[in-house]
């Protein structure tokens, strides 16, 4: 293989594992704002999957509820959607666990399945189908593309995707959200009193800090990060919805929260790693390799890298 035949494979390798891990990453994101708050969202992988079919549905519908709206619009009223339905599923896990006193790890697998059990039972009222939304005429989120590099074809490929139509826009904001959750962690009063009441919550009572409405807005705000994730996955990764199209990437978003040792950049690190398993699962997938060992690659990487990281911070925790 020549060098630049190598150069835009490697891009094209680059632009797969971009777009395995963006759901990933958005949904580990939300788990980590929520886990700095004591509240651990064990439920990612049902608000991916509610803002993935409220996504789609309220793309295809968009048209009949706002008529005179322009269709380039069509895809963000369905993107507004699915966020709103996700965040409403987050506080509805916020109002069991804070005002019903439920226990959050038994709450957050109750809406993973109140998830799975809506999407399904509303597709099938509205499309007749169980299996997908095919027969919605439903639109993605757009791309977005870099000019001017026709000439650098390398370049062009790094920047704009094996395809040249440009990475898909929640990629970028994906990207954007490590960072933005990195500057509301450390350099805002919200963060600091989103860490405070993670640390201990007697003291931040005791400092004045409304413990309870800080843990809303911090599953609230893990809803919207892990909707934008399920977004991604039906309107832009696809353009339908797949009943359990999530297929387990909520549990790696929440394992890549401590694999990442709660830290932005550590968690973007972990979502990269789980984003590049995927992609191998997917190349051994067209070799003449069992469907089960595919399907085992992204979890062993996942109970790997977790036994990994225990030993490392148990070789570093001082002598007792």
């Amino acid at each position: 293989m020549s060098g630049h035949g190598l150069g835009l494979f490697v891009a094209g390798l680059f632009a797969a594992v971009l777009r395995a891990t963006a759901p990933i990453l958005l949904a580990s994101l939300g788990g980590l704002v929520s886990e700095r708050a004591g509240v651990i969202n064990v439920a990612l992988e049902g608000l991916m999957l509610t803002a993935a079919f409220f996504g789609v549905l309220g793309s295809a519908f968009a048209p009949v509820w706002l008529p005179g709206l322009a269709p380039w619009l069509h895809p963000f009223v369905g993107a507004a959607s699915g966020l709103a339905a996700s965040v409403a599923m987050a506080l509805l896990l916020a109002f069991i666990h804070l005002e019903c006193r439920a226990d959050l790890i038994v709450a957050g697998i109750g809406i993973n399945l109140l998830a799975a059990g809506v999407t399904v039972f509303t597709m099938v009222a509205v499309t007749g189908d169980k299996g997908s939304t095919a027969g919605l005429a439903s639109r993605a989120l757009p791309a977005v593309h870099v000019p001017g590099l026709a000439d650098w074809p390398m370049l062009d490929a790094f920047v704009n995707g094996d395809n040249r139509i440009g990475h898909h826009l929640l990629i970028y904001v994906a990207l954007a959200a490590v960072g933005a959750v990195g500057w509301l962690r450390w350099r805002t009063r919200f963060g600091l009193r989103l860490r405070a009441v993670g640390e201990n919550l007697e003291a931040s009572r005791s400092a004045g800090i409304d413990v309870r409405r800080m843990q809303y807005a911090a599953l609230a705000l893990s809803g919207l990060l892990a909707g934008l994730g399920g977004l991604y996955l039906s309107m832009g990764y696809l353009t339908l919805f797949q009943s359990d199209m999530t297929a387990g990437r909520g549990f790696l978003a929440l394992a890549a929260v401590f694999l990442g040792a709660r830290r932005p950049l550590g968690t973007a690190g972990a979502a990269l790693l789980f984003g590049a398993a995927s992609v191998l699962a997917g190349q051994l997938g067209l070799l003449d390799v069992p469907t089960q060992v595919v399907y085992m690659i992204p979890p062993i990487a996942t109970l790997a890298a977790m036994t990994l990281f225990g030993l490392r911070r148990q070789r570093r925790a001082p002598p007792s």
